[in-house]
């Protein structure tokens, strides 16, 4: 089988782990390189967490930090959902810096882009400065992307505005490049985050799954992404639940921009589902998800992982 090559650009985050420990242990996909970038905890933590993740699943992929700020507005995090540290809940072992790349996530992603034989696949699961700023620096790189999917946007409210999903509202001004870089993008947003539920029943089973899934369960005792009672909503584990089982989810061709200026609602992804703004399709939105489905296969996902 030949595996899909793909980089992954993250801010992990406990739902960037499981996201992670889903795509290195899966057989159709290649992990050529990972970056980080400053999203639910600052550039240095995040950084840390994915060497953290790596040495825990004895994976040996390159890593390049990333932009340890948007592009023009001042940082936030997410820390109040994910922990100060990004993955509060687990005792990793602290790792070793021989996966850190010396050159810069930007830089990484062009090398490794076009130093390949096969279209790449780009996955954002964090606010998309890196990306932007690769699209505005090495416009030629868009010849060798055969597709982004990122998880980000809503078709309606938001998490982080009123109108606007964390990932975005952290840098709209790079989400507006990226939506007008005229690539192939796929969207999902939390209209389908907030369906891809893990239950507490679900989060039992991982804790005798592996060693993977114990460590999972003890970083979802302290997840704030919904609740351990309602259901904790995988947001970045979708992103990868399009790359590997599309038919889960049901899907739109439209226009997507994003608001940069609106006072109220800057971050807001302004998805064109009745076409009043007269614009090409940009985007493939998932505007809704089998529940069920998801579950069975992120359970079967995960118990392929040590």
């Amino acid at each position: 089988m030949n595996k899909r090559p793909i980089i992954i650009d993250t801010d992990p985050g406990i739902d960037d782990a499981v996201a992670l420990a889903i795509a290195l242990y899966s057989e159709k996909l290649d992990v050529r390189l990972i970056t980080t970038v400053a999203g639910n905890v600052g550039l240095d933590k995040v950084t840390q967490n994915a060497l953290k993740l790596l040495k825990f699943f004895k994976k040996d992929i390159p890593v390049a930090m990333g932009a340890d700020r948007p592009l023009i507005k001042e940082p936030i995090d997410a820390s109040n959902v994910h922990g100060s540290t990004g993955m509060d809940g687990y005792d990793f072992e602290e790792p070793t810096k021989e996966l850190l790349l010396k050159e810069n996530a930007v830089n990484a992603m062009y090398r490794v882009i076009m130093e390949s034989e096969q279209p790449m696949t780009l996955v954002l699961i964090g606010p998309l400065t890196n990306a932007a700023l690769l699209l505005k620096m090495y416009p030629e790189v868009k010849e060798k992307i055969a597709e982004i999917v990122l998880m980000g946007g809503s078709t309606g409210r938001g998490n982080a505005g009123v109108m606007a999903e964390f990932n975005i509202y952290a840098d709209p001004e790079a989400a507006k490049i990226v939506f007008r870089s005229n690539l192939p993008i796929v969207m999902v947003g939390l209209d389908v985050g907030w369906k891809a539920l893990v239950y507490p029943e679900d989060s039992e089973q991982l804790k005798d799954m592996n060693e993977t899934g114990r460590m999972i369960y003890q970083l979802f005792q302290k997840y704030r992404g919904g609740s351990m009672k309602t259901g904790l909503k995988m947001y970045d584990s979708s992103a990868l639940a399009y790359l590997l089982q599309p038919e889960m989810f049901t899907v739109v061709d439209t226009f997507v921009d994003v608001e940069t200026n609106g006072s109220l609602t800057s971050g807001c992804t302004v998805v064109d589902l009745k076409g009043y703004l007269g614009q090409a399709n940009n985007a493939k939105v998932c505007v809704d998800i089998d529940p069920q489905m998801f579950k069975t296969w992120f359970m079967e996902g995960l118990s392929k992982c040590n």
